[in-house]
């Protein structure tokens, strides 16, 4: 069959070094398709600033498969693009009843292009370090007041 250059929206590229380089741009280029937002205006960030969702804010959707649908895709896709993580673990707390201003936020970030060619460089090497932060935001989710992360 040959090496792996496609798989489950993932593209793998090897490099001459023995590297390999994987993304999810055409995966992130299809949903835009799916979503029927293939010619809409990229915005440079995923969520403004200091977004923070009510569950009862909008109107719920009369079918909230096609949310379901996105959010899950959204989730797929940051495998290879971490930045928008926040702003998807934040609209799929909303996945049992989506409102109309949850899909808005979906569609902001749909139109998140900032990384859209960015992926995940792994180098051939034998000192393999990973290094990784994390912080804890007590009671950020405004509406039970408990922790998210």
């Amino acid at each position: 069959m040959g090496p792996l250059s496609y798989f489950l929206g993932l593209h793998v590229q090897y490099n001459s070094d023995g590297s390999l380089f994987i993304h999810q741009s055409k995966y992130a280029k299809d949903m835009l398709k799916k979503a029927g937002m293939e010619n809409c205006k990229p915005t440079s960030t995923p969520s403004k600033p200091h977004t923070q969702l009510l569950a009862d804010e909008g109107s719920l959707m009369s079918d909230p498969s096609h949310y379901r649908s996105i959010d899950g895709a959204l989730e797929y896709l940051t495998f290879t693009r971490p930045d928008p993580a926040h702003s998807v673990n934040m609209v799929c707390q909303y996945m049992t009843q989506p409102t109309d201003g949850h899909y808005y936020l979906v569609k902001r970030i749909l139109r998140y292009e900032g990384t859209i060619d960015h992926g995940l460089h792994y180098i051939k090497s034998s000192d393999f370090q990973i290094v990784a932060y994390s912080d804890s935001d007590w009671a950020a989710y405004i509406n039970t007041r408990r922790s998210i992360s």
